[in-house]
Protein backbone atom coordinates (compact mmCIF):
# COMPACT_ATOMS: atom_id res chain seq x y z
CA UNK A 1 0.00 0.00 0.00
CA UNK A 2 1.06 3.49 -0.51
CA UNK A 3 2.93 4.82 2.60
CA UNK A 4 3.81 8.30 1.01
CA UNK A 5 0.68 9.87 -0.30
CA UNK A 6 2.24 13.40 -0.76
CA UNK A 7 5.01 15.96 -0.88
CA UNK A 8 4.29 16.70 2.64
CA UNK A 9 4.96 12.97 3.82
CA UNK A 10 8.22 12.88 1.37
CA UNK A 11 9.58 16.08 3.15
CA UNK A 12 8.63 14.91 6.86
CA UNK A 13 10.32 11.30 6.39
CA UNK A 14 13.82 13.18 4.86
CA UNK A 15 13.62 15.63 8.07
CA UNK A 16 13.12 12.55 10.27
CA UNK A 17 15.95 10.66 8.70
CA UNK A 18 17.97 13.68 8.78
CA UNK A 19 17.52 14.09 12.79
CA UNK A 20 18.06 10.47 13.50
CA UNK A 21 20.83 10.09 11.43
CA UNK A 22 22.29 13.16 12.98
CA UNK A 23 21.85 11.73 16.14
CA UNK A 24 22.95 8.11 15.32
CA UNK A 25 25.70 9.46 13.54
CA UNK A 26 25.16 6.79 10.53
CA UNK A 27 26.53 7.35 7.51
CA UNK A 28 24.04 7.93 4.24
CA UNK A 29 25.60 7.68 1.22
CA UNK A 30 21.99 7.09 -1.07
CA UNK A 31 18.34 7.11 -0.50
CA UNK A 32 15.43 6.73 -3.11
CA UNK A 33 11.93 7.33 -1.84
CA UNK A 34 9.03 5.32 -3.95
CA UNK A 35 5.28 5.26 -3.24
CA UNK A 36 5.24 2.48 -0.69
CA UNK A 37 8.44 1.62 0.31
CA UNK A 38 12.27 3.32 0.27
CA UNK A 39 15.82 2.49 -0.31
CA UNK A 40 19.02 3.32 1.84
CA UNK A 41 22.70 2.53 1.40
CA UNK A 42 24.68 2.97 4.77
CA UNK A 43 27.58 2.27 6.31
CA UNK A 44 26.52 1.27 10.19
CA UNK A 45 29.72 2.74 11.28
CA UNK A 46 28.18 3.12 14.97
CA UNK A 47 26.73 -0.31 15.21
CA UNK A 48 23.42 1.80 15.91
CA UNK A 49 21.80 0.53 12.47
CA UNK A 50 19.16 -1.05 14.60
CA UNK A 51 18.37 1.89 16.04
CA UNK A 52 18.11 4.02 13.68
CA UNK A 53 15.59 1.47 11.73
CA UNK A 54 13.57 1.62 14.97
CA UNK A 55 13.29 5.19 15.47
CA UNK A 56 12.97 6.21 11.28
CA UNK A 57 10.04 3.56 10.81
CA UNK A 58 8.45 3.58 14.64
CA UNK A 59 8.14 7.67 14.54
CA UNK A 60 6.64 7.60 10.57
CA UNK A 61 4.60 5.26 11.02
CA UNK A 62 3.08 7.26 14.17
CA UNK A 63 3.11 10.59 11.70
CA UNK A 64 1.34 8.27 9.38
CA UNK A 65 -1.52 6.84 11.43
CA UNK A 66 -1.89 10.21 12.97
CA UNK A 67 -2.62 11.96 9.44
CA UNK A 68 -4.27 9.24 7.98
CA UNK A 69 -5.88 7.50 10.75
CA UNK A 70 -6.03 3.20 10.52
CA UNK A 71 -4.58 1.10 12.85
CA UNK A 72 -1.63 -1.85 12.72
CA UNK A 73 1.73 -1.57 11.14
CA UNK A 74 2.66 0.79 8.46
CA UNK A 75 6.10 -1.01 7.55
CA UNK A 76 6.06 -4.76 6.77
CA UNK A 77 8.26 -6.89 8.49
CA UNK A 78 11.63 -5.90 9.48
CA UNK A 79 13.84 -4.02 7.18
CA UNK A 80 16.04 -5.81 4.81
CA UNK A 81 20.00 -4.94 5.13
CA UNK A 82 22.06 -7.20 2.40
CA UNK A 83 26.31 -6.25 3.12
CA UNK A 84 27.75 -4.85 0.12
CA UNK A 85 31.17 -6.87 -0.39
CA UNK A 86 33.26 -4.06 -1.47
CA UNK A 87 33.68 -0.60 -3.04
CA UNK A 88 32.87 -1.54 -6.67
CA UNK A 89 29.55 -3.45 -5.40
CA UNK A 90 28.89 -0.35 -3.37
CA UNK A 91 28.46 2.20 -6.28
CA UNK A 92 26.83 -0.25 -8.55
CA UNK A 93 23.95 -0.40 -5.29
CA UNK A 94 24.06 3.26 -5.06
CA UNK A 95 23.57 2.88 -9.52
CA UNK A 96 20.83 0.75 -8.71
CA UNK A 97 18.85 2.38 -5.96
CA UNK A 98 19.00 5.96 -7.89
CA UNK A 99 17.62 4.26 -11.36
CA UNK A 100 14.56 2.93 -9.47
CA UNK A 101 12.18 5.77 -10.26
CA UNK A 102 12.71 5.25 -13.97
CA UNK A 103 12.88 0.96 -13.37
CA UNK A 104 9.56 1.68 -11.59
CA UNK A 105 8.21 3.97 -14.07
CA UNK A 106 8.01 7.00 -11.52
CA UNK A 107 9.97 9.35 -13.85
CA UNK A 108 11.68 9.22 -17.64
CA UNK A 109 14.83 10.52 -16.07
CA UNK A 110 16.71 9.78 -12.72
CA UNK A 111 18.03 13.01 -12.50
CA UNK A 112 14.39 14.57 -12.46
CA UNK A 113 13.08 12.53 -9.42
CA UNK A 114 12.95 14.91 -6.72
CA UNK A 115 12.74 12.12 -3.92
CA UNK A 116 16.50 10.51 -4.20
CA UNK A 117 19.73 11.79 -3.46
CA UNK A 118 20.53 12.19 -7.24
CA UNK A 119 20.77 15.90 -6.71
CA UNK A 120 22.35 16.36 -3.56
CA UNK A 121 25.89 15.30 -5.15
CA UNK A 122 28.67 17.74 -6.31
CA UNK A 123 26.99 20.98 -4.58
CA UNK A 124 29.06 23.65 -2.91
CA UNK A 125 28.52 22.36 0.62
CA UNK A 126 28.11 19.93 2.05
CA UNK A 127 24.76 18.00 2.97
CA UNK A 128 23.45 17.32 6.08
CA UNK A 129 21.41 13.85 5.01
CA UNK A 130 23.76 12.12 3.30
CA UNK A 131 27.50 12.13 2.90
CA UNK A 132 28.17 13.14 -0.48
CA UNK A 133 31.47 13.90 -0.40
CA UNK A 134 32.51 10.32 -0.32
CA UNK A 135 30.27 10.03 -3.47
CA UNK A 136 31.82 12.67 -4.63
CA UNK A 137 35.42 11.12 -4.28
CA UNK A 138 34.68 8.03 -6.51
CA UNK A 139 34.05 10.35 -9.54
CA UNK A 140 35.72 13.13 -11.25
CA UNK A 141 32.20 15.00 -11.96
CA UNK A 142 28.23 15.12 -12.00
CA UNK A 143 29.09 13.97 -15.20
CA UNK A 144 30.31 11.35 -15.03
CA UNK A 145 28.08 10.12 -11.82
CA UNK A 146 25.20 10.25 -13.82
CA UNK A 147 27.09 8.35 -17.00
CA UNK A 148 27.50 6.02 -14.73
CA UNK A 149 23.71 5.88 -12.93
CA UNK A 150 22.36 5.77 -16.47
CA UNK A 151 24.80 2.86 -17.18
CA UNK A 152 23.35 0.68 -15.11
CA UNK A 153 20.60 -2.05 -16.30
CA UNK A 154 20.20 -4.68 -13.94
CA UNK A 155 16.74 -5.50 -12.86
CA UNK A 156 17.91 -7.27 -9.86
CA UNK A 157 21.40 -6.59 -7.66
CA UNK A 158 23.52 -9.67 -7.50
CA UNK A 159 22.74 -11.29 -3.78
CA UNK A 160 24.60 -14.30 -2.66
CA UNK A 161 24.56 -16.02 1.26
CA UNK A 162 27.21 -16.39 2.69
CA UNK A 163 29.05 -16.70 6.19
CA UNK A 164 28.45 -13.17 7.00
CA UNK A 165 25.07 -13.09 5.90
CA UNK A 166 22.90 -11.77 3.05
CA UNK A 167 25.48 -10.09 0.82
CA UNK A 168 25.61 -7.77 -2.55
CA UNK A 169 28.49 -9.04 -4.29
CA UNK A 170 30.54 -12.37 -5.46
CA UNK A 171 29.20 -12.78 -8.84
CA UNK A 172 30.14 -13.07 -11.90
CA UNK A 173 27.02 -12.30 -14.05
CA UNK A 174 28.22 -8.53 -14.64
CA UNK A 175 31.74 -7.86 -15.20
CA UNK A 176 31.44 -5.40 -17.42
CA UNK A 177 29.97 -3.06 -14.36
CA UNK A 178 32.68 -4.33 -12.28
CA UNK A 179 35.11 -2.96 -14.57
CA UNK A 180 33.37 0.68 -15.00
CA UNK A 181 33.98 1.08 -11.32
CA UNK A 182 37.58 1.06 -11.79
CA UNK A 183 37.91 3.78 -14.45
CA UNK A 184 38.50 6.84 -12.77
CA UNK A 185 42.13 7.93 -13.65
CA UNK A 186 43.90 10.55 -11.37
CA UNK A 187 42.10 8.70 -8.33
CA UNK A 188 43.26 6.28 -5.18
CA UNK A 189 42.28 2.50 -5.70
CA UNK A 190 38.99 1.56 -4.10
CA UNK A 191 41.17 -0.91 -1.48
CA UNK A 192 43.00 1.73 -0.76
CA UNK A 193 39.85 4.12 0.09
CA UNK A 194 38.27 1.60 1.76
CA UNK A 195 41.49 1.01 4.18
CA UNK A 196 41.56 4.48 4.95
CA UNK A 197 37.87 4.29 5.70
CA UNK A 198 37.10 6.17 9.44
CA UNK A 199 34.51 4.35 11.43
CA UNK A 200 33.60 7.00 13.03
CA UNK A 201 33.80 11.25 12.94
CA UNK A 202 36.53 13.11 15.27
CA UNK A 203 36.04 14.87 18.22
CA UNK A 204 36.30 18.15 16.16
CA UNK A 205 34.06 17.38 14.30
CA UNK A 206 31.47 17.06 16.66
CA UNK A 207 32.68 19.90 18.72
CA UNK A 208 32.14 21.55 15.64
CA UNK A 209 28.17 20.54 14.73
CA UNK A 210 27.55 20.80 17.63
CA UNK A 211 28.44 24.69 18.38
CA UNK A 212 27.02 25.61 15.02
CA UNK A 213 23.89 23.67 16.13
CA UNK A 214 23.33 25.04 19.48
CA UNK A 215 25.65 28.65 18.72
CA UNK A 216 27.64 28.74 21.82
CA UNK A 217 30.99 27.96 22.28
CA UNK A 218 31.70 25.11 24.45
CA UNK A 219 34.56 26.36 26.37
CA UNK A 220 31.80 29.40 27.11
CA UNK A 221 29.51 26.20 29.36
CA UNK A 222 28.76 26.70 32.51
CA UNK A 223 27.43 23.40 33.96
CA UNK A 224 26.42 25.09 36.96
CA UNK A 225 22.97 26.11 35.32
CA UNK A 226 20.53 23.21 34.39
CA UNK A 227 20.20 24.33 30.42
CA UNK A 228 23.83 23.86 30.34
CA UNK A 229 23.97 20.41 32.13
CA UNK A 230 21.39 18.97 29.32
CA UNK A 231 23.60 20.20 26.61
CA UNK A 232 26.22 18.15 28.37
CA UNK A 233 24.40 15.76 28.31
CA UNK A 234 23.51 15.70 24.90
CA UNK A 235 27.25 16.33 23.67
CA UNK A 236 28.22 12.99 25.77
CA UNK A 237 25.77 11.44 23.64
CA UNK A 238 27.15 12.26 20.51
CA UNK A 239 31.11 12.40 21.32
CA UNK A 240 30.20 8.36 22.82
CA UNK A 241 28.13 7.68 19.18
CA UNK A 242 29.76 9.09 16.40
CA UNK A 243 33.31 10.06 17.77
CA UNK A 244 33.85 6.09 19.59
CA UNK A 245 34.75 7.64 22.74
CA UNK A 246 34.77 5.43 25.94
CA UNK A 247 33.57 6.86 29.45
CA UNK A 248 37.43 6.79 30.22
CA UNK A 249 38.56 9.41 27.55
CA UNK A 250 35.46 11.21 27.98
CA UNK A 251 36.03 12.07 31.52
CA UNK A 252 39.32 13.97 30.78
CA UNK A 253 38.15 16.31 29.05
CA UNK A 254 37.70 19.68 30.65
CA UNK A 255 33.97 19.60 30.33
CA UNK A 256 33.40 16.42 31.84
CA UNK A 257 36.52 16.52 34.35
CA UNK A 258 33.98 16.80 37.69
CA UNK A 259 31.87 13.71 36.87
CA UNK A 260 33.05 10.16 37.89
CA UNK A 261 33.40 7.14 35.08
CA UNK A 262 30.41 5.74 37.02
CA UNK A 263 28.27 8.61 36.44
CA UNK A 264 28.81 9.41 32.76
CA UNK A 265 27.49 5.89 32.17
CA UNK A 266 24.45 7.02 34.06
CA UNK A 267 24.14 10.52 32.50
CA UNK A 268 24.42 9.04 28.78
CA UNK A 269 21.58 6.39 29.41
CA UNK A 270 19.29 9.53 30.56
CA UNK A 271 20.37 11.62 27.89
CA UNK A 272 20.04 9.37 25.15
CA UNK A 273 16.67 8.15 25.80
CA UNK A 274 15.36 11.94 26.15
CA UNK A 275 17.50 12.32 22.77
CA UNK A 276 15.54 9.88 20.77
CA UNK A 277 11.73 10.50 22.37
CA UNK A 278 10.41 12.45 19.89
CA UNK A 279 7.15 13.33 19.50
CA UNK A 280 4.98 14.00 16.05
CA UNK A 281 3.38 17.48 16.40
Amino acid sequence: MVIFKDVSDNIFFLSLMEKIRNLTGIRILAYCLMNNHYHIVLQNNTLKMSEFFKQLNGQYARYYRIRYGGKGYVFQNRYKSPLIQDEGYLIITIAYVLQNPVKAGFSHDFKNYSWSSINRYFKKSPESIIDNEYIEGLFENKDQLFQFVSGISIDELPIIETKLGTTIGGTHSIPHLRKQTERRSGRESMERRRMDDKYFDPMEKVFQEFEKKHKIKIDNMDVRTYHFKRLRGELLVYLKERSGLTYREIVKLDLFSDLSINSLGTLYKRNRKRIFNWKYR
